[in-house]
């Protein structure tokens, strides 16, 4: 346990480099994955079959494969960003695939009642998604997101292959200093387990708090 009292500074800045990645990454998926599943249930063919593609395309692809794109290909025509940014944005579009998907499934769920009542009313397809639909669908859905933010969690670990120094980057540079792999990437382990507890409670809080009483 030496190796991890005199290492605790470099668990504790890849954790919160983690942390940071984590919660700016699932922000961006949600806002993504809001906008394809309107996409996808939009009465525009143009728009329902953009949204499919990006479902598909994101989805089909490994993330690393992504991430190693963004980081080595789009230097090469111009496009400059930082590591983390770079690694903020490509997770937070592949997680968004995975975001549309439970979303649309939460609208598939809100009663057709709703939209027929909405329309009735006068609204438009886009005023009745934001101010009916959407804000039932996101209650129904909130441990399939929860589900969601743990995968992004495990997710943020290939960030450490393109050089982002987070939590499991930070374990392999100390167990190169250490040479103790089993102390150092359990301990990385349990660390991982921790967020996603938190993560796991916090959704099981707000889906009871935000049920929908039918």
């Amino acid at each position: 346990m030496d190796v991890i009292t005199r290492h605790l500074g470099e668990f504790g800045d890849g954790l919160l480099i983690t942390v940071e990645l984590t919660l700016l990454s699932l922000a961006g998926a949600l806002v993504a994955g809001v906008i394809v599943a309107a996409m996808r249930v939009s009465p525009v063919a143009a728009l329902r079959a953009a949204g499919t593609a990006y479902v598909e395309t994101l989805q089909n692809i490994p993330l690393l494969v992504w991430l190693v794109l963004a980081v080595f290909g789009l230097p090469e025509i111009g496009v400059m960003a930082g590591l983390f940014t770079t690694a903020v944005i490509v997770i937070s579009l592949y997680q968004g695939a995975y975001m549309a998907e439970a979303v649309r499934s939460g609208i598939n769920a809100v009663p057709v009642g709703q939209g027929e009542a909405a329309r009735a009313l006068g609204l438009t397809f886009t005023q009745s998604l934001r101010m009916v639909i959407l804000p039932q669908a996101l209650r129904t859905v909130v441990q399939p997101l929860g589900n969601i933010a743990i995968m992004t969690i495990m997710n943020t670990a290939l960030a450490a292959a393109v050089g982002v120094v987070e939590l499991t980057a930070a374990a392999n540079r100390v167990n190169l200093a250490e040479a103790q792999p089993i102390w150092i990437f359990v301990t990385a382990g349990l660390l991982y387990m921790a967020l996603s507890a938190c993560a796991g409670l916090t959704t099981g809080a707000l889906e009871r708090k935000l049920a929908i009483l039918r």
